[in-house]
Parts: C-alpha cells; sequence; structure tokens
C-alpha cells in the first residue's frame, strides 16, 4: 500500500485491511463509490420527473404556470395529460446515472487525494476546504457527462411535441443543430451545479457531523444511520437548492430554443438575465425547494445503503 502522508491515518487503513481482507481498494473501490452514486442520482431524479416537468415549466412560462407546484401539476394533466408528466424520463435517467458516478465516485477519489497530498491531521482539520475542493472537482467531470443529456431533457419538457423520447430528441438535436448545441448549456450548467453540488455536500458533511458527534455512528442501526442520513441530506438539499437557483432557471431558458445566429453563449446568458431579474431567476423556487431537498436527502440515504451492500466500505473519513 502506498502512504497516505500520515502515520496516522496509515495505520487506521493497515487495521482496516487486516481487520477485513476482502475489503475492495484502488479502481475497485471507486467503481464501487461511483455504482452507488450512480444509483442512487438516477433513482432519484427520475422518481421525480413529474416534479421537474412542473417546475421546468414554471421557469419557462411562469405567466401561464402561476398556480404553484400543485396547481402546476394540475395544469399540466389537464392540457397534456398524465403521461405529460414523464416527459424526459428517458435522459434523466441516462444523465443522471452517468452524473452520479462521476459526482460522487469522484469525490470519494478527490477527498482521498487531497488526504494523500497534505496529510491526515492537515485534511481533518482543513477539511471544510477538502470537501469544497472535492466537490467541485468532482462535479466539473460530472457535469461533462450530463450537458447533452440535460439539453436534450430540457427540450423534450419545453417543446412537447419536438421528439418521442431520449433517442429521437437526442438525433434529432445533433442533426439540426450540430454537437455544439449539447453544450450551448456547459457555463450555467456549471455555474448551476458546481455551487449546488460544492453546497450539498459540505452542507451534509457538516450535519452528518453534529448528528454523528450527539449519536455515535457505529452504535447506530443500519434504519437510524439511514434516518440520520436523510435528515443531513434535506438540509443540504435546501441549501443547495436555494444557492443553484438562477443558474438553473437560466439553464432552462437557454437550452429552450437555439440562439440567434451568430450570437455566443456569454451573450444570450446576459440578454436573459436582464430578461429575468432576480425576481424572475427564482421562479419556481418552492417547487425547487421540494424537489431537490427529497432527491438529496433520498441520495445520501440510497448511497450510504449501496456503499454497505458493495462493501465500498474502504474510505477515509476526516470529520471528527
Amino acid at each position: 500500500m502506498s502512504s497516505t502522508g500520515s502515520v496516522k491515518v496509515d495505520a487506521v487503513v493497515e487495521k482496516a485491511k487486516a481487520n477485513a481482507p476482502n475489503t475492495p481498494q484502488g479502481v475497485d473501490l471507486y467503481s464501487r463509490f461511483a455504482l452507488a452514486g450512480a444509483i442512487c442520482c438516477s433513482l432519484t431524479h427520475g422518481g421525480l420527473t413529474p416534479v421537474d416537468v412542473v417546475k421546468t415549466r414554471i421557469q419557462l412560462d411562469p405567466k401561464t404556470y402561476n398556480r404553484g407546484l400543485i396547481g402546476g401539476f394540475r395544469q399540466v394533466v389537464q392540457n397534456e395529460g398524465a403521461g405529460a408528466l414523464l416527459t424526459g424520463v428517458g435522459p434523466t435517467f441516462a444523465g443522471y446515472f452517468l452524473q452520479g458516478a462521476f459526482k460522487f465516485g469522484g469525490y470519494e477519489f478527490f477527498k482521498q487525494q487531497w488526504i494523500n497530498n497534505i496529510g491526515y491531521e492537515s485534511a481533518s482539520k482543513n477539511r471544510t476546504a477538502v470537501y469544497l475542493a472535492s466537490s467541485a472537482s468532482a462535479e466539473f467531470f460530472a457535469s461533462i457527462a450530463l450537458c447533452p443529456l440535460e439539453a436534450t431533457r430540457i427540450r423534450l419538457v419545453s417543446q412537447p411535441t419536438f421528439a418521442s423520447g431520449l433517442i429521437s430528441g437526442f438525433g434529432k438535436i445533433l442533426k439540426n443543430d450540430g454537437i455544439g448545441a449539447f453544450y450551448a448549456g456547459f457555463g450555467p450548467i456549471l455555474f448551476k451545479q458546481i455551487p449546488y453540488t460544492m453546497t450539498k455536500f459540505v452542507v451534509y458533511e457538516k450535519a452528518a457531523e453534529a448528528i454523528f458527534g450527539v449519536w455515535d455512528k457505529n452504535s447506530l442501526s443500519n434504519g437510524m444511520q439511514t434516518v440520520a442520513n436523510l435528515g443531513a441530506g434535506l438540509v443540504a438539499g435546501f441549501a443547495a437548492a436555494i444557492v443553484s437557483q438562477p443558474a438553473d432557471t437560466m439553464l432552462s431558458k437557454i437550452n429552450k430554443t437555439k440562439g440567434e445566429p451568430g450570437q455566443g453563449t456569454i451573450s444570450r446568458l446576459a440578454v436573459i438575465a436582464k430578461e429575468l431579474g432576480i425576481r424572475g431567476s427564482f421562479s419556481g423556487l418552492p417547487a425547487r425547494l421540494f424537489m431537490v431537498g427529497t432527491l438529496t436527502a433520498g441520495q445520501f440515504a440510497i448511497y450510504g445503503d449501496f456503499k454497505k451492500l458493495l462493501n465500498a466500505t474502504g474510505g477515509v473519513e476526516i470529520a471528527k
């Protein structure tokens, strides 16, 4: 085993390996983290597709969809039928499966690299900075994977007659607009996802640290650990939703239609920001608080359970 840069953490890892010789390490371990992250993100985002459909409609057409989350559900069903609530479910599952793998697997990987580089004690003392840097790095790569499928999803939701599903929608965008159209929203998606993910992981880690500071994690049953992860995830989701809401609204707008000939992404974003204003940037926030709070709580609960199921328990924690 290569040294982590800390005698203390090296001893912890060696002891853990001696007690559990079959615990996965290296690529095997991080692939399990990635699979657990892929499962938790695809299940939660896919399951909340109806909420996302209504939330996106509120953002894109607030004059029509002005009756809140419940009223928005009724409007969509009344105007387009119940099936419309599942618009974009294909790219949602596929996109967030990839994104979840990079996000959660990458977060664990980059966190370990910081521990290796600066040592366990220093990483623990500066753990907020480690969480921020690790989550930002992981999200950058996760967004590269997500962006084409998110662009397809938003086009399907905002233009219900555009295509029948993921494959046809993806192909139509590629044929009509070119590969660049898939990354027209890459700036906004980074602007949205990186602060969102940084807030999500830092607030979760701090909330979990507070919870497990009161109740020893090892003394809790698996069920109570899941409940604790749900609670910490809910707090993290609310915080992340508020931080990333303006960029989420801009992302929906920029992916709805292609820009004017010769118009760059930056100029399009400037026009959209001016049109929205502060109030417009937070259109659909109640729906998104419900959606993001619920899915983030679910993600951390499912992630924790699947890590145990996949025996992905070899990561080193730096929380006190």
